[in-house]
C-alpha cells in the first residue's frame, strides 16, 4: 500500500482572482504592470504588439493586410516606409489603414496587382513619449509557375539496370512540394529500390520488368495558391531478357566520396544518401566524430535520409553514409556546417525610472558569424539622434544616471550578421508616482496548515516604494525571521499554523507617499485518509471492495475520484461507488491492477493506493448460501448532542451480496431490552450518521441483510447518553368529554420515555368555558394521561390544552382544542307529529324539531318507533315487535320503507344525544292501503284422465287486502315446445280446486295462476302437465314431488328427436327417392304416365305431392295431432296454435281416420308400376305421420 501526499498550488485562495501582474526590481529599474486600470491614467511610451512576418508571402487573388499593432498612454499615432521612403497611403486610393491600428489593407481584389506592392515595408508606433518600429517586413506574392513543354523521349532499359527519372519543378515562391503518381492519381509505390530524393527526382537501385509504365507523372503542388502543376508523363519500358549481372553499390547522390552541407542553427539538418546496385544496396549513417544526438535523430525514406531536428553548433561535423550488398560497400562523406542568425542572449527590457535614478538598457545576441549591435532611438540611429547627456553607449549597454522625466525615449536594438537580424524596441519612461497597490482590497486566502502561505501585495510607484506587512490592527512590522518577504510584495508564511490565521496589512512607502491594503488569511485542517484501501487477492468471479474513508476540514468539500492504473475506471455496472468504498462485483482477470483512491479540496489533495491480484478460483465444492455473518466491530465517532457517526465492519456474505444494513437501538434508561428501528443504509455502506434524542441511553447494533435473509444482530455498541432538553412536542389526541352531567374529562395520549428528553415528566393540563370570560385554571399533573374537572355546568363547551414539561423546561405552547362537559338524557319529546302514507308500503313521517337547550348534549338524530298493531284483513292479527328507525343530524322528515299493506301502524318519535333517548312523542296511528296479493302458496295438478286436469291450490300467504278473484291462464306445448292458443278463466276467490274439460289427450299444458285484489293482480305461478293417452300408449302421468308437496307431469321420451332415428329417416328418404327417380325415367321412355295426369287435374294447390319453398310433403299430418297442415296453419310467430286449426280431422284429406290416402296411394303405387293401390287396415299408412307413430308401426 502506498499513501502519497499530493500538495496544491502555493497560492490557495476561495474566491480571488489570480495576479498574474507582478512588480519586480531589475537593476535599479520599474517594470510597468500592465493593470487596465492603472495604464488609464499613467503615461507611457509605444509597444508594438503585433506585426506580419519578416518574410511575408501573400496570396495574389486576395487583399494585403500588413499588420502593425502598438500600445502607449496616449494612444500613438501609425506611419509606413516602403523599400526605404515614407509611404504615403493617403496617395494610393487601395491602400487604407484600419481605424485606431496601424495595420494597412491594400485592396488588390477589384483592381490593381500583387507585383505592384512587392517589398520592405516598416511600420512607426509614435507618442509624445517616443517612437517604436517594426521589423522589415518582405512583402512578396506567391507563385505557381507553369512547367516548360518539354518532349520526352520513352526510355527502354534492360531488366536490372539503374534508373533516375528527373523532374526538375518550375522554381515558385514558397517552393512546391513534389511526388509522383500515375495518370489515376494514386501514388507510386516505393521502397528500399525505388524512392523519391530531396531535389524531386525518382531513383531507381534497380528495375524490374514490374516497373514498366507510361505514366510515370511527377506533381508539384503548391500550398500557398492551393494549385498543382503536372509534368509530362514519362513512359518506361523494362526488357525481362536476361538480367544484368550482379554488382557492388555506387551512389546516385550525392556524387564522389565527398560533399559540403550547410544549415542554420534550429533548422532540421537533413542528409541524404541514395545508391544503385544489384542486389538493392542497404544504407547506413554515422558521425565520424562523434554520436548521433538521441531524440533528435530520425530516419526517413527508408533511412536514404537522416535528419537531425533543432540543429545547434555542437552538430557540426563530418557524417559518412554507407551503402551495402553482397558484393560490397561504398562511402561518402558529408562535411556539415552549423551556421547561426542572430539570437538573443539578453534582449533589452523595457525601464521605469523615476526621475534622478540610473538604469541599464542591456541587449546581448549571438550568431554565427557574430553579428553587430547597433542602437536606434525613436527610430532614428542613435549617433545622429539628439545629444542625451545622461545616456552613456557601451557597446551593447546603454547606461542611464540621473534621468529626468522630459527624456523618455524608445530606444530599438539590431542585431544582424549575413543570415538575418533581430530588432527589439525598449522604451525609457522616467515617471513620478506615489505608491499604489494593486491587489485587490480584503481578498480571503485559505491554506492547509502546515504548508506554506503567500499572502500577494502586487504594487506600482516610482521611486519604487518599500514594502512592509503587520498583522492585526496593532501588531508590529513581521520580519524575516520568521517570514520571507519576496521583492515582489508577497509575504511567505513558510509553515502556516493555526495561530497564522488573523488579518495582514501591507504597506507601500516612498518618498511621494503611502498605500496599504488588508488581506486575510485562514488555516485549514488537512484531508486525511483514516482507512486506506489494502492490497487484494481474489479469485476471478468474487467480490472485491476497497475503503477510503476520509477525515477532513469541516468547512472543506472533499471530491473522492477513483482510478484504475492511473486512469479512469471502467464504465461498466460491476464498478460502483460510495462515499467510503469502491466495490468490484464479478472480477475478472482484466481487473488486476493499481487502485488509487484520490480525495481532492478546492485547498488540498490526498491519495491513495492497493494493488489488486486476480487469481484462478481453487476447485471448491458448490457454495452454500445462506444469510450473512453478523456484522462486527461497532464503532461510535463524532459524538455530538443531536447525531453520532457509527461504524461497523460487515461480516462474511454466505455467497449471496449483501443489500442492506438495519441499525437497530436500545434505550437502556426508559425501555431496556427493547430495540428499535433506528435507520437502513445499502450494502456497501460500513458507515452511518444517526440523530439523536435528547435524554436516552443508546446503545446500537446492526444485522446484514442478503436475498436468503437477515443475519443475527451485532453485539451491541458501547453505550451513549444524550443531555437532557425540554420536550419538544405537546401530547396528542388530546380530548374533552364529559363521562357524567357535571363533570369533564380531560384525556391525551402521554409521551414515552424516548420523547420526554429528560427527567421529571409532567403535564400541564388547562381548561376555561368557550364562551365565558374566566381565566384559565391550569393543574399540573403526573405521568398520566388523564384528568377530571368536577362541578361543572351540564353540556357546556370547553376551551383546553394540555402542554409538557420536565427537569429542563417546557415544551412549545400547545394547540387549543375544545371539549364539552358531561351530557344528560334530553328533556323534550318531539312536537307535532304527522304521517303521510305516500303507498301501501310507503310513509313519510315529519315532526318539529326540539328546542337546542333541552337536548342537553350532542345531537345524534331522531328515532322513529313503528309497530303494526294488526292487519286490516281479519285473517292476520297477530301483533308484531316494534321496529326502529334512526334519522341521524337534525332532519325533521323521514321515510318509513317495507310496510305491510292493508295494515294498521302506530309510531312515535325521540331525539337522541350522546347520553341516550329523549321522551316519546304521543303515539301517532295510520293505516295502509291495499295493495297486490302475493302468489298462491301452492298449485298442484291432480286425477289427469284423457281430456281433463284438476286443479288444487292455496291462496296467497299475503293477499295484502281482499281477494276479488283468481285468473287461470293455459295453453298446449307440443313436442318441440312451440306454444298454442291462450286460454283465459276467471275463479271465483272463494274457490280452491277447479277442473278443466274437453282437453285434448296425450298433449302437454302449461298453466299461469295467479290471485287479484282491487288494486290489480299479484304475482303469478306456473306449472306444467299432460292429459293421458289409450292404453298401450305412453301416457303422462304427474308425480309429486316429496319435498314440495307438488305434483310434477313427466315428460315422454321424444324419440323424433334422438339423432340416432334422425339419420335412419334421412336415409330411408334418400333410398325413396332414388326408386322414384329410376321408375320416372323408365316410365318416360314408353310415353305419358297416369301420374302425370292426376297431378294435373288436382286443382288443389295445398295437397301438391312437394312444396318447392321447404321441401316437405303437403299432405302428411302433423306429429301431434295426426292432421295434415292446411295453407296458412303453420305454428305461428309467437308459438301459439289457434284453436280452430286444431279441430281439423284426417277425413277433410282422405275417407276417414281408417281409410287410405287415395292420391298418395295412386302417386306411390304408379312408381312402383301397380294399376291400383292395395287397401290398407287400421291406421297403417305409408307416410308415418309422426315420429312416435312411426315407431309404434315398427312394433
Amino acid at each position: 500500500m502506498q499513501l502519497k501526499i499530493m500538495p496544491k498550488k502555493k497560492h490557495l485562495s476561495a474566491g480571488r482572482v489570480p495576479l498574474v501582474l507582478f512588480l519586480c526590481q531589475m537593476i535599479g529599474a520599474l517594470d510597468v504592470p500592465l493593470d487596465p486600470k492603472l495604464l488609464d491614467d499613467l503615461v507611457q511610451p509605444p509597444t508594438i504588439t503585433q506585426q506580419s512576418p519578416k518574410d511575408y508571402i501573400i496570396d495574389p487573388r486576395e487583399n494585403i493586410v500588413i499588420q502593425c499593432e502598438a500600445k502607449g498612454k496616449p494612444p500613438p499615432s501609425f506611419s509606413w516606409t516602403r523599400n526605404g521612403t515614407h509611404f504615403d497611403i493617403d496617395k494610393d486610393p487601395l491602400v487604407t489603414m484600419k481605424p485606431g491600428s496601424g495595420t494597412l489593407v491594400i485592396n488588390i481584389i477589384t483592381e490593381g496587382k500583387a507585383e505592384t506592392y512587392e517589398g520592405v515595408y516598416q511600420c512607426t508606433a509614435r507618442n509624445e513619449r517616443g517612437a517604436a518600429i517594426s521589423n522589415n517586413i518582405v512583402v512578396r506574392p506567391s507563385r505557381s509557375p507553369l512547367w516548360t513543354k518539354e518532349r520526352l523521349e520513352p526510355i527502354t532499359l534492360r531488366n536490372g539496370q539503374s534508373l533516375v527519372l528527373p523532374c526538375r519543378p518550375p522554381i515558385g515562391l514558397p517552393p512546391a512540394i513534389i511526388f509522383w503518381m500515375d495518370n489515376s492519381f494514386q501514388r507510386l509505390p516505393q521502397s528500399e529500390r525505388v524512392s523519391q530524393g530531396l531535389n524531386g527526382d525518382l531513383y531507381f537501385s534497380n528495375v524490374l520488368p514490374e516497373d514498366t509504365r507510361e505514366d510515370y507523372i511527377c506533381y508539384a503542388r503548391f500550398n500557398h495558391t492551393q494549385t498543382i502543376q503536372q509534368k509530362q508523363p514519362i513512359s518506361l519500358k523494362v526488357i525481362s531478357a536476361k538480367p544484368s549481372k550482379e554488382r557492388p553499390p555506387t551512389f546516385l547522390t550525392p556524387e564522389g566520396n565527398e560533399s559540403l552541407k550547410e544549415e542554420l542553427r534550429g533548422n532540421v539538418l537533413s542528409l541524404e544518401c541514395i545508391a544503385e546496385g544489384l542486389p538493392t544496396p542497404i544504407i547506413y549513417w554515422i558521425k565520424e566524430d562523434g554520436t548521433l544526438p538521441v531524440n533528435r535523430t530520425f530516419y526517413r525514406n527508408f533511412k536514404k535520409t537522416l535528419q537531425i531536428t533543432q540543429v545547434t553548433e555542437a552538430d557540426s561535423g563530418n557524417y559518412q553514409c554507407i551503402a551495402k550488398n553482397p558484393l560490397g560497400a561504398v562511402h561518402h562523406t558529408i562535411a556539415v556546417t552549423v551556421k547561426a542568425a542572430p539570437y538573443w542572449i539578453a534582449a533589452p527590457q523595457n525601464l521605469v525610472l523615476s526621475p534622478g535614478e540610473n538604469g541599464t538598457l542591456i541587449c546581448r545576441a549571438n550568431g554565427n558569424p557574430k553579428p553587430r549591435i547597433a542602437w536606434l532611438t525613436n527610430g532614428v540611429p542613435i549617433e545622429i539622434a539628439p545629444d542625451d547627456p545622461s545616456r552613456k553607449i557601451d557597446g551593447d549597454t546603454i547606461i542611464f544616471s540621473n534621468v529626468q522625466e522630459r527624456l523618455s525615449a524608445v530606444y530599438q536594438c539590431n542585431a544582424s550578421n549575413e543570415y538575418g537580424y533581430l530588432l527589439a524596441n525598449a522604451f525609457v519612461n522616467v515617471l513620478a508616482e506615489p505608491p499604489r497597490i494593486l491587489t485587490s482590497a480584503n481578498i480571503l486566502y485559505q491554506v492547509i496548515a502546515n504548508r506554506p502561505a503567500f499572502l500577494d501585495c502586487a504594487f506600482f510607484g516610482s521611486p519604487l516604494p518599500a514594502i512592509e506587512w503587520f498583522k492585526g490592527t496593532k501588531g508590529s512590522a513581521l520580519h524575516e525571521d520568521i517570514y520571507v518577504l519576496h521583492d515582489n510584495g508577497t509575504l511567505e508564511i513558510p509553515v502556516a499554523q493555526k495561530d497564522s490565521t488573523g488579518t495582514y496589512t501591507c504597506v507601500a512607502r516612498n518618498k511621494l507617499g503611502m498605500a496599504k491594503n488588508e488581506v486575510h488569511l485562514e488555516i485549514k485542517d488537512p484531508t486525511r485518509i483514516i482507512k486506506q484501501p489494502e492490497h487484494a487477492v481474489v479469485q476471478r468471479g468474487s467480490r472485491v471492495s476497497f475503503d477510503c474513508k476520509l477525515k477532513h476540514d469541516p468547512t472543506l468539500v472533499p471530491t473522492v475520484m477513483w482510478l484504475k492504473d492511473h486512469g479512469e475506471l471502467p464504465n461498466e455496472e460491476r464498478f460502483s461507488i460510495d462515499k467510503d468504498h469502491l466495490v468490484v462485483t464479478d472480477v475478472s482477470d482484466d481487473d488486476g491492477g493499481t487502485y488509487t483512491c484520490t480525495a481532492n479540496t478546492t485547498l488540498d489533495s490526498v491519495s491513495a493506493s492497493a494493488v489488486l491480484r486476480v487469481v484462478a478460483p481453487t476447485p471448491t465444492p458448490a457454495p452454500i448460501y445462506d444469510v450473512p455473518n453478523p456484522p462486527f466491530d461497532l464503532e461510535l465517532t463524532n459524538q455530538l448532542d443531536d447525531s453520532v457517526q457509527l461504524t461497523w465492519t460487515p461480516g462474511d456474505d454466505n455467497n449471496s451480496p449483501i443489500t442492506k444494513f438495519i441499525i437497530e437501538y436500545e434505550d437502556a434508561m426508559h425501555e431496556a431490552g427493547v430495540w428499535h428501528h433506528q435507520a437502513e443504509v445499502s450494502g456497501t455502506q460500513t458507515t452511518a450518521q444517526l440523530k439523536l434524542s435528547p435524554y436516552v441511553n443508546y446503545s446500537f447494533r446492526v444485522m446484514a441483510e442478503n436475498n436468503i435473509g437477515r443475519s443475527l444482530p451485532s453485539e451491541a455498541s458501547e453505550q451513549y447518553l444524550t443531555k437532557a432538553a425540554e420536550p419538544d412536542q405537546n401530547p396528542t389526541a388530546v380530548e374533552g368529554l364529559g363521562t357524567e352531567p357535571d363533570n369533564l374529562v380531560i384525556t391525551w395520549k402521554p409521551l414515552n420515555g424516548f420523547e420526554s428528553n429528560g427527567p421529571g415528566l409532567q403535564y400541564k393540563v388547562s381548561w376555561r368555558q368557550k364562551d365565558g370570560d374566566d381565566e384559565w385554571t391550569s393543574v399540573v399533573v403526573a405521568n398520566v394521561s388523564k384528568y377530571i374537572v368536577s362541578g361543572t355546568p351540564t353540556f357546556v363547551p370547553y376551551l383546553i390544552k394540555v402542554q409538557s414539561l420536565n427537569d429542563v423546561g417546557f415544551a412549545p405552547e400547545p394547540a387549543v382544542v375544545m371539549g364539552h362537559s358531561g351530557e344528560d338524557l334530553p328533556m323534550v319529546a318531539p312536537g307535532n307529529v304527522r304521517v303521510n302514507v305516500v303507498n301501501s308500503t310507503l310513509a313519510e313521517v315529519h315532526w318539529d324539531p326540539v328546542p337546542l337547550k333541552s337536548i342537553r348534549g350532542h345531537l345524534q338524530g331522531y328515532r322513529i318507533y313503528y309497530w303494526k298493531v294488526q292487519s286490516s284483513s281479519k285473517r292476520n292479527r297477530r301483533h308484531i315487535e316494534k321496529k326502529i328507525l334512526t334519522f341521524q343530524g337534525s332532519k325533521t322528515h323521514g321515510m318509513l320503507p317495507g310496510l305491510q299493506p292493508y295494515s294498521h301502524y302506530f309510531l312515535n318519535v325521540r331525539v337522541v344525544n350522546g347520553k341516550g333517548e329523549g321522551p316519546a312523542s304521543s303515539d301517532r296511528g295510520f293505516h295502509t292501503p291495499e295493495g297486490v296479493p302475493s302468489a298462491p302458496s301452492s298449485l298442484k295438478i291432480v286425477n289427469p284422465t284423457l281430456d281433463s286436469l284438476t286443479l288444487e291450490w292455496d291462496p296467497p300467504s299475503h293477499p295484502n287486502g281482499i281477494l276479488t278473484e283468481y285468473t287461470l291462464k293455459y295453453q298446449p306445448i307440443n313436442s318441440t315446445h312451440e306454444l298454442g292458443p291462450l286460454v283465459d278463466l276467471k275463479i271465483p276467490a272463494n274457490k280452491t280446486r277447479w277442473t278443466l274439460k274437453n282437453l285434448n289427450f296425450s298433449t302437454r299444458y302449461k298453466f299461469y295462476f295467479y290471485a287479484q285484489t282491487s288494486v290489480g293482480s299479484g304475482s303469478q305461478i306456473t306449472e306444467e302437465a299432460i292429459t293421458t293417452v289409450d292404453e298401450g300408449k305412453m301416457a303422462g302421468i304427474l308425480l309429486p314431488d316429496v319435498g314440495a308437496g307438488k305434483a310434477m307431469a313427466s315428460r315422454q321420451v321424444d324419440i323424433a328427436t334422438q339423432g340416432w332415428f334422425i339419420g335412419l329417416m334421412c336415409a330411408v328418404a334418400l333410398l325413396i327417392l332414388i326408386l322414384l327417380i329410376v321408375c320416372f325415367v323408365r316410365r318416360n321412355k314408353g310415353g305419358k304416365y297416369p301420374v302425370k295426369e292426376k297431378e294435373d287435374a288436382h286443382a288443389d294447390p295445398e295437397i301438391q305431392p312437394m312444396k318447392e319453398d321447404d321441401g316437405t310433403f303437403g299432405e302428411y299430418s302433423d306429429a301431434e295431432d295426426h292432421k295434415p297442415l292446411k295453407k296458412g296453419s303453420r305454428t305461428p310467430s309467437d308459438r301459439t296454435v289457434e284453436k280452430e286449426n286444431s279441430d281439423d280431422s284426417l277425413v277433410d284429406y282422405g275417407e276417414g281416420v281408417n281409410g287410405q290416402f287415395n292420391e298418395d296411394g295412386s302417386f306411390i303405387g304408379q312408381y312402383s308400376g301397380k294399376k291400383e293401390k292395395e287397401p290398407a287396415e287400421g291406421n297403417e299408412s305409408s307416410e308415418a305421420p309422426s315420429p312416435v307413430n312411426a315407431m309404434n308401426s315398427f312394433v
